[in-house]
This record gives structure tokens, sequence and C-alpha cells, in this order.
């Protein structure tokens, strides 16, 4: 083979151009201009930089160096700053310099879940309004792509933004007002890290090795039987078929002077999606885990609904999961518990949706630093996404300024059940957190209650309240009551409240079998 000199100097070239490239220091998209890091914790920054070499950050008087692993990452650690210092510059030395401007100190939240958080300010209510007043330049929102992977993900493509008129519209419209609140209530800036995406499992969410570990066995099977016997081609094959032959029939259509028939639609490939298993925990939340934060909201259990007993365990395994990786302890993290949705019933029966806020109850008593905000009155029957996100995002905001901001007077949790004392014919129902005592929204006649016997078979009941914190409940049905329930229903019809108009939480007495027992896949 001969080498000419033509060729020797291309290579050379080519060689001088890729050291070239690699002799630069990078950093994940979480650090860009108008960023935001969270007050009192240490100022956490990480990229990439050629292997052994040094890289100096300094910003606010304080300096960190980190040396490059053999993998080509390096972290650096800062000191803690106050809230309202700045706007900073961070300077990142290493092989080439990075300048970071209008870096501000104040609280970061994580805002994740499925749509009903990915649900943006446009399609919330009043999205004309809400846009023509989002003028706050010390808020300031980023967002993850979605992509869902099995392997791990260390940046994504993003950066942060003011909020304004413009910017606003397309962010989670949950994580916007909750961060307005808070922005308005502190005088701080605040920071939200969106990453939610539409119609993703709690599994997606969780790596495969703590679901292993933790007997998610089948799960995992299942998936991976999908993944073995999934056909990427032979999928493409049908579309372009299906698609070639709409193309004919719609130039028929055209030509008849008819209307044009439905367009196939391109499959979504599941094993790249938000429902396999590990896939969004690589894919969105692994890119930013490690990043100072206060805490994170999610809004999420619609796609686990016919799973609700499985997600009793899923829900608290994927919240400790997060915790451990991220390193900052037990922080904060508030939920929404599902909306009313479905057709109302008239005749009580088992509900998938009504288990899964139990389950959704529950994890408050298994974990620490986590809360519920309830939304059994905001829901619409016939859309799974409700528009008013405003009150949504107002009852997790009371969570996190009771509760990390020292406004201990404020009214932040629902009335939830106690006990019960059978009393006759009737049975008395405690209720713990009911602020300003028990009341009745619209109508005086408290209603949502159901109470059984021991055969089990429920039946409307009558309720009143009886003092500030407890009701009590009957029906000329049951003269041997077992067991009392309320708001158990995918849609119920229930009214009970605080006087701070915090909706009572769904509960039951019983632990009858429910119809989600033993579903462990989709």
């Amino acid at each position: 083979m001969r080498i000419t000199i033509f060729s020797l100097v291309c290579l050379f070239s080519l060689f001088m151009c890729l050291t070239a490239a690699q002799a630069e220091v990078s950093v994940s998209n979480l650090f860009t201009d108008h960023m935001v890091v969270q007050q009192g914790k240490p100022v956490i920054v990480w990229g990439e930089e050629t292997p052994g070499k040094p890289v100096t950050v300094t910003m606010a008087g304080g300096t960190a160096t980190a040396t490059t692993g053999d993998d080509g990452r390096w972290t650096a650690k800062l000191p803690a700053l106050k809230a309202n210092s700045g706007p900073h510059e961070i300077t990142i030395q290493g092989s080439s310099t990075i300048k970071i401007s209008d870096v501000l100190v104040g609280e970061v939240w994580v805002c994740s879940g499925q749509s009903n958080m990915a649900w943006p300010v446009a399609a919330a209510n009043d999205p004309q309004l809400e846009a023509l007043a989002a003028r706050f330049p010390r808020m300031r929102i980023i967002s993850v792509p979605q992509v869902g992977s099995q392997q791990a993900l260390d940046n994504f493509n993003g950066q942060w933004e003011l909020v304004t008129p413009e910017t606003v519209l397309q962010f989670s419209a949950v994580g916007y007002f909750f961060g307005r609140q808070l922005h308005q209530t502190l005088d701080v800036p605040v920071g939200l890290i969106d990453n939610a995406w539409g119609g993703s499992a709690c599994e997606a969410w969780i790596p495969r090795d703590v679901l292993q570990e933790n007997g998610h066995t089948e799960l995992l099977a299942h998936w991976d039987k999908l993944a073995a016997d999934y056909d990427a081609e032979a999928v493409e094959a049908k579309y372009q078929k299906a698609l070639a032959n709409w193309k004919e029939r719609a130039k028929a259509a055209k030509a008849a002077g008819k209307p044009n028939p439905p367009a196939p639609r391109r499959p979504r490939n599941p094993l790249v999606g938000q429902h396999r298993p590990a896939n969004l925990y690589h894919g969105v939340l692994n890119p930013i885990i490690g990043y100072p934060i206060q805490g994170a909201i999610w809004y999420q259990g619609e796609s686990n609904a016919s799973r609700a007993k499985q997600y009793q365990e899923l829900f608290p395994l994927m919240i400790e999961t997060w915790r451990k990786a991220w390193g900052q302890g037990d922080f904060s993290f508030y939920w929404v518990s599902l909306a009313d949705f479905k057709d109302e019933v008239s005749e009580p029966s088992d509900a998938d949706w009504a288990e899964l806020r139990e389950a959704q109850t529950m994890t408050m008593s298994k974990l620490p630093n986590t809360g519920e905000a309830i939304i059994t009155d905001l829901g619409e029957a016939h859309d799974i996404h409700p528009r008013n996100k405003q009150d949504v995002a107002k009852r997790l905001a009371r969570w996190a300024l009771a509760q990390n901001y020292g406004y201990d007077a404020l009214v932040y949790r629902s009335p939830i059940y106690k006990s019960h004392e059978l009393r006759g014919n009737r049975i008395l129902i405690t209720f713990d957190h009911v602020g300003g005592g028990l009341d009745t929204h619209d109508v005086r006649e408290v209603l949502g209650f159901t109470i059984a016997g021991k055969d089990q078979k429920f039946h409307p009941a009558k309720a009143r309240i009886v003092g500030r914190d407890q009701v009590e409940v009957w029906s000329d049905d049951v003269l041997e009551p077992g067991a009392v329930r309320y708001a158990w229903a995918n849609n119920p019809i229930c009214n009970l409240q605080n006087k701070s108009h915090l909706p009572a939480t769904p509960f039951r007495t019983d632990r009858f079998k429910g119809i989600t027992e033993g579903v462990l896949v989709r």
C-alpha cells in the first residue's frame, strides 16, 4: 500500500483535530446561563475532560478543584450560598474555559410524573391570562427531553430559561404554578426542572437491579419476553405497507371528491417508551441526579391504577431509590392523589382508582418527609387531564410552605382517617389534621360514605359531623356494621373537607381483598 505525503498530511490534520476536540472541558447541560442553584447546600458541578486533567471551578469567591477520572468525568463541590445573592458567574477552567453567567441562588424543585405533570400552561385554565402575567425574571425553568433508555444517560439537550409569556406556555402547569407560589411567598429565586413523561409507569422510574432485588421478577420477565419477541423491522414494514395503501386510497378519494381516509399512525416502539422498567430512570432522571434540590413534586399513578396493590410497594421503592441515588438525604417528596375521573356510579362498588389512591396515602406512613395533595374535587369525569392545575399546585405548595419554609400556621394537610369506634348500629370515625374543623362543600349533608356488615356488602350511608374531628356513619340497611368507606370510587360523590377547603382523604376501614390484588403486569 502506497502512502503519499498528501495522505500523511491529512492523517496528521485529523489527529490534531481529534486531539483538540478531546482537549476541551465540558459540563452537563444543567449548567447553563440563567441557572438556579439551591441555597444552603454545596454547589455541585460536573462534566467531562481529558482523564487525569485537573479542573478548577470558581463561583462567588469560592474555588474547588477536581481531577478527572479514568472515565473522563469530574465533579467539583463549592461552598453553599444564601438566597438572593448574585447574579453570579461560574468559571470552569480545564483544557479550555467555560463561563456561565446570570446564576441565581434560591430554591430548586424537580417536577416529575406523567401527563398531568407534563400538562402545559397552554392547556390549563386561562392560558392567555396566565401567560400575560408570567413576567418573573428570577424564576427559571428547564425541561428534560423524553428519551427512554436501558443504559444510563449522563446528559440531555436543554438549557435554563427565564419565565416569560413566551417560555411559560409549554412548561408544566402544575410545576409553574407551584413554583410561582413559592417565588411570590418567599421572595427568592426559584428553579424548576421538569422531566415528566405522559403515560409513564412507576416501574419505568426505577432501575432494573432495584426491581429485581425487591421481588418484581414477573414484571421484568414480561418486558424481557416482549423485548425478545419484538421485531422492529417487521413492524416498520407493516406500517410502510399500510401507508402505501392509504396513499392510494387518499388519491382515489380526492379524485372522487371525497374526504381523505384517516392516515395510519406510525407504531411506537415500546422498548424505548415510558412503560418499560428503568427506561425513564436512565433516560430522563439520571442526567439530573445529584443536582442539589429542595425536593420533588410528583403527579402520576393513572398508568398503574390497574395494579394498585403492587403500587403499594413500587411507589415508596421509587422514592427511596431516588433519595439514595441523589445522596442528599430524605429530600421532600410531595405528590398529587388521583383526581375524580370516569362516570359517577350510584351504588357502591370496587374501583381501581380508589385502590391506587389508597396506595398513595399509605406511602406517607412508610416514608418520612412525604406529603399528599388530595384533589377529589378538581377532576373532570370525561377528561383524565383536569384543566384546573392552579388549585392542584396550591395544595402542593401548602405542603412545601409549611414543611420546608416554616409557615407553621398554614393548614396544609387534608383531613385523614385516624380511628373508628362501633356504637350500636353506627360507626364513629375520628380524623386527624382537620385544621379549623370538619366541614362540607356545597350542601350541608355529608356525602361520600358507605357502610357494610359482616356480609361485606356496602350500602350508601348517612353521615353527620360530630364535633370538630368526628363523623358518625350509619344505614338503616345495616344493623350490625363492620366497615366504612369514604370516597371509595373512581369518581366519588363526596364533600367532606376542613374549613380551609381541603377535601378529606379517601379511605376504608376494612382490608377486604381488592380488585387489583395479584395483578402484576400491564
